[in-house]
């Protein structure tokens, strides 16, 4: 999965060397006039020029070894010439992934390598030429050629150029000159000799110079861009790839998951409701011993065993609930909700607009994702009030919780909506924390709706 740049922080001279603080310039400078002098500029413009002569060698390399693949598919000497040139072009990618990931900040992941049924050469070469993914690779050989010459005309002459202009104050004194005056000359004729080194023209110099800059650092990160889309899109995994690889993780998790609450249930069963059980039989056990013998501690042994009855009883309606709510069975989410928020520490409105009921799966993760995010808010949050929202939208079921709390809420610290994250990820849905410190803090979390 690609992911680009942030903002650039691994230049000290604009991130405070690492000091947690903002470096002077980077406060006086806004981002626009910032681009032609951080590093990440310079990264994407080193990207762009070493882009042509690399696309020069794979190209040539891969047209020869095409060109010479398809013209001897007479004989046998095609099959592996052709599967050579594929194997030259995934080599390449490789290079190119690596390249975007040092230069570009893109982390594209490498497709699954190419593996014949049987392992022998015949079978790698069929499976070569029959895999998509590299002739993606040779697509990209193809296409980033013309589309490298272009952008090293565009960029090359015109980044040098801003430089050479927006520098010319500093060191205009270093060119010829005639007897009179120095600077470059603009003008010339029989008569007269015009030349840039006036305090004027050199302020002029160095504004065109600048606007120059600053119009190349961004067409430079547009460019690259481009590029990013054209590594990602085709010399990445297949997006049928990545779903499988998706799929595989989701249902991990899934299975995790599931033995988790399992286990779960088993600890709560034996610490429990099964515990209470075994201590009501010995204590009728005893209690029917005596009596005969003594009929009032026998009552008194039955009446503390009814006790433990109903605190047993309650243990497996908690358990239940636990598992799945009746009243979430029977009256659907807004009931459901609502009982939950009725068990909350702080006062919480409940708002469901729903016109129809969603598949009870859905259902069923939507009641322990609130249920989850509101003992959250009861334990962490500090909040004096919260709200739940449900609605739908399009193909999509929306939660969103809020709180009043302290904020700070953050699933890269480990918390339990790391975990929620995970469960929400595996049936295609999203958790979006929005939780600066001091709060507010609120949290929407979008299932499919599947109804």
């Amino acid at each position: 999965m690609a992911t680009a740049y942030g903002p650039d922080t691994r230049d000290p001279q604009w991130s405070g060397a690492g000091s947690g603080e903002p470096s002077p310039l980077k406060r006086l400078l806004p981002a626009a006039l910032r681009a032609p002098f951080e590093g990440r500029t310079w990264r994407e413009f080193t990207y762009l020029v070493l882009s042509l002569p690399i696309s020069l060698v794979l190209f040539s390399s891969s047209i020869v070894l095409m060109s010479l693949g398809v013209g001897t598919l007479i004989t046998f000497l095609g099959v592996p010439i052709l599967a050579g040139a594929l194997a030259l072009c995934r080599g390449f990618g490789v290079l190119e992934r690596a390249r975007a990931r040092a230069l570009l900040g893109t982390d594209v992941a490498a497709p699954a390598p190419v593996r014949g049924a049987t392992g022998g050469l015949m079978s790698w070469m069929g499976a070569s030429l029959k895999s998509g993914t590299s002739w993606r690779h040779l697509l990209y050989a193809l296409l980033h050629l013309p589309w490298a010459l272009v952008v090293f005309s565009f960029v090359v002459p015109l980044w040098t150029c801003g430089w050479v202009v927006v520098t010319y104050p500093l060191w205009h004194w270093v060119l010829p000159s005639d007897l009179t005056r120095g600077g470059i000359q603009v003008y010339s004729d029989r008569n007269h000799t015009t030349s840039i080194d006036t305090p004027v023209d050199l302020v002029l110099s160095f504004a065109i110079g600048l606007v120059l800059l600053l119009v190349m650092s961004w067409a430079i990160r547009a460019l690259a861009g481009v590029e990013r889309f054209l590594v990602s899109g085709l010399l990445g995994p297949s997006r049928l790839a990545t779903r499988v690889s998706e799929l595989e993780s989701d249902r991990g998790v899934v299975v995790d998951t599931a033995a988790a609450d399992l286990r779960r249930i088993e600890r709560d069963l034996h610490d429990g409701a099964q515990a209470r059980l075994v201590a009501l039989a010995m204590d009728l056990g005893l209690a029917k011993e005596k009596l005969t013998a003594d009929p009032e501690a026998a009552a008194r042994m039955v009446d503390e065993a009814h006790g433990e009855v109903k605190i047993a009883l309650q243990e497996l309606r908690d358990l239940a609930r636990g598992i799945h709510p009746a009243v979430l069975t029977d009256r659907g989410l807004d009931a459901a909700l609502s009982a939950i928020a009725s068990r909350c520490t702080v006062p919480v409105t409940v708002t469901v607009d729903l016109a129809d009921r969603p598949a009870q799966a859905i259902e069923g993760i939507a009641y322990f994702t609130v249920s989850e995010l509101l003992q959250n808010v009861s334990k962490h949050s500090r909040a004096t009030r919260a709200s739940v929202e449900v609605w739908r939208t399009g193909d999509r079921l929306m939660l969103q919780v809020t709180d009043d709390g302290r904020g700070g809420a953050d699933p890269s610290a480990g918390s339990g909506l790391a975990g929620l994250t995970e469960r929400l990820d595996a049936v295609d849905g999203v958790l979006a924390v929005d939780s600066p410190q001091g709060g507010p803090t609120r949290i929407t979390a979008e299932l499919p709706w599947r109804g």
